[in-house]
């Protein structure tokens, strides 16, 4: 059983293309769950309109607004499936996603968790992605300490996985996937469905990354610092760790100092003293 869980705010006009990708799949979920993050726009009419003609169960949870961890977290708990799948409310699905990622972790039961690839585009265009940003297969660890390597959108996950790792940190604004797949990358291989399945427009001043574009290091810097003092990495792991925490210290502390926030600045540089020794 498959349930798909897309968190929403204020997004009505976008979540009708991410819910229709949704109800086009070759293989359909068992369940839809939106959970409507405290919007004032007619997010709950365009949820009941579609659900009144969708041979697919949707369900609307509603909570006041407490950010995208506390919605997915929602929708997590509520789910009935085995398979959980993400999808967020601006994003939407090729019509193979569901069949292809459920095949192939139906092959590799070892895996938790799996991705995709992804189609970009910026403002309708499509836009060609670096080779930083090539979804890794396996132990994604090295590469998820620098930036986030697994869309959101691409993921689908055993509930077992966050029966032993925990859901994602509602403490945090952004970067909460980087934060849980960081969590979870430091014990667990991810499966890579090499087929690029799912569509992503960016460049929107309602997205959080570019709400918190200024500033969003410190949310990393955060997640490192609570990786390493739970002292679950191992020691190639931990030497890794620290020094991208290193990395993102001198250039988050010296940006400040630079741009006139010293006692900012200063916070961020001394948490390299404290995490060399």
């Amino acid at each position: 059983m498959i349930s798909v869980i897309i968190p929403t705010y204020n997004r009505a006009l976008h979540l009708v293309r991410a819910v229709e990708s949704v109800l086009s799949q070759r293989r359909l979920c068992d369940e839809l769950i939106v959970v409507d993050d405290g919007s004032t726009d007619a997010t709950p009419d365009v949820v009941q309109r579609l659900a009144a003609g969708s041979v697919v169960p949707i369900h609307l949870l509603r909570q006041d607004n407490r950010g995208a961890s506390a919605a997915r977290n929602l929708g997590i708990r509520r789910a009935r499936g085995e398979l959980l799948a993400f999808l967020d409310s601006d994003d939407w699905w090729l019509p193979n996603k569901l069949v292809l990622q459920a095949a192939a972790m139906a092959a590799q039961p070892e895996f938790l968790i799996s991705h995709t690839r992804e189609r970009w585009f910026r403002r309708g265009q499509r836009v060609n992605q670096k080779k930083k940003h090539d979804p890794p297969h396996g132990d994604i660890f090295a590469a998820s300490l620098g930036m986030c390597v697994v869309g959101m959108s691409t993921v689908m996950a055993r509930r077992q996985l966050f029966d032993r790792y925990g859901l994602f940190d509602e403490a945090l604004p952004c970067c909460e996937d980087y934060d849980l797949w960081l969590r979870v990358g430091c014990r667990e291989p991810f499966l890579l469905v090499p087929e690029p399945l799912t569509g992503k427009d960016g460049g929107r001043p309602d997205q959080l990354s570019e709400i918190h574009r200024v500033g969003m290091d410190t949310f990393r810097i955060r997640s490192l610092c609570h990786l390493l003092d739970a002292g679950d990495l191992n020691r190639e792991q931990q030497r890794a760790a620290t020094a991208e925490l290193i990395r993102k210290c001198i250039i988050y502390g010296q940006g400040c100092c630079k741009h006139g926030r010293p006692e900012e600045g200063a916070h961020y540089l001394d948490l390299i003293t404290r995490y060399q020794s």
